[in-house]
């Protein structure tokens, strides 16, 4: 699979427009601060984001786009990934700012501040099926939303817009594969239980996440394809042994490794199941640096 087959089957994307960036709160956290941003995807669609800025850093830091994981909990998102609710060892944004990097998490469409439906996920399913019968998918506006976030992150003039990571877990580990191959400013990704491709999906404990129901896609290719497109941007590839989003693991770095010619693909398989524990964002957090800066806090 090429790019342009790539974005043939992903479709047509949304328009962009201008941010029109409000900070809508600041909070003191110690060693950085947290301000809460919205900023306009498209005409009539406000995104809100949590922004964490260490302290004490002068111009040019390294930022990170954190996604939040799905796990049905439709009314959680940007708020878990920054440590006000949910599971702590889902806060790598705040762990990730307190290592000197700027830290951008935003609601993706369907979640928290952007779920219309509170307790349930119909408003994820109604984002899905408006699209198809219109011939756009799901997975195009999430993408494009992603990129008005970088949009967003090369506004501030604290970061160096050469320096731009990407890491999530789950629904975020599945965007970790996505984004960098649809967009290349991002020079390294984090996917943590999250590489699972197509094929074995089809399975009833398992299925396709809406955000991903592309047609005919699956005819094309699968995501090991979209990995190859990731170089050179490089990509760490976390995945666990008992965890039916990490099925494959081990054949998707096998299929994609030989594409990484400039870029750089690790995989690291833990035991356990669907988690993202300490030990396992370290790794994470090393592989970051590795390519982002050696002269954090």
């Amino acid at each position: 699979m090429n790019i342009d087959t790539f974005l043939d089957l992903v479709g047509p994307m949304p328009n962009k427009t201008d941010l029109n960036t409000e900070v809508l709160e600041s909070v003191d956290c110690g060693s950085y601060t947290r301000e809460k941003v919205e900023y306009s995807v498209e005409l009539n669609d406000r995104v809100r984001a949590y922004v964490c800025i260490p302290k004490n850093i002068d111009e040019g830091v390294p930022a990170i786009f954190c996604h939040h994981q799905h796990n049905g909990e439709f009314d959680w998102g940007k708020s878990e990934v920054v440590g006000l609710v949910g599971d702590p060892e889902q806060a790598y944004a705040v762990e990730l700012a307190e290592r000197g990097y700027i830290t951008l998490a935003p609601d993706a469409i369907a979640f928290e501040e952007r779920n219309w439906s509170p307790g349930s996920g119909r408003a994820e399913i109604f984002e899905l099926t408006s699209r198809l019968i219109k011939g756009k998918t799901l997975l195009a506006k999430v993408l494009h939303d992603m990129s008005v976030g970088l949009d967003y992150l090369e506004t501030r003039k604290e970061v160096d817009n050469n320096r731009i990571g990407f890491i999530g877990h789950s629904y975020g580990g599945r965007m970790a594969i996505w984004s960098p191959a649809f967009d290349k400013r991002i020079k390294v990704s984090v996917s943590n239980c999250g590489c699972v491709n197509y094929k074995d999906s089809l399975t009833h404990d398992a299925g396709i996440q809406a955000e991903f129901c592309v047609p005919n896609f699956i005819n094309h290719g699968d995501i090991e394809d979209i990995v190859r497109l990731i170089e050179p941007a490089a990509i760490y590839i976390s995945a666990t042994d008992d965890d039916k989003w990490s099925r494959g693991a081990q054949g998707i770095f096998d299929y994609a490794q030989s594409a990484f010619k400039q870029g750089k693909i690790n995989l690291k398989i833990w035991p356990g199941k669907h988690m993202f524990t300490k030990e396992m964002r370290a790794s994470a957090y090393d592989f970051l640096e590795e390519h982002l800066s050696n002269n954090l806090v």
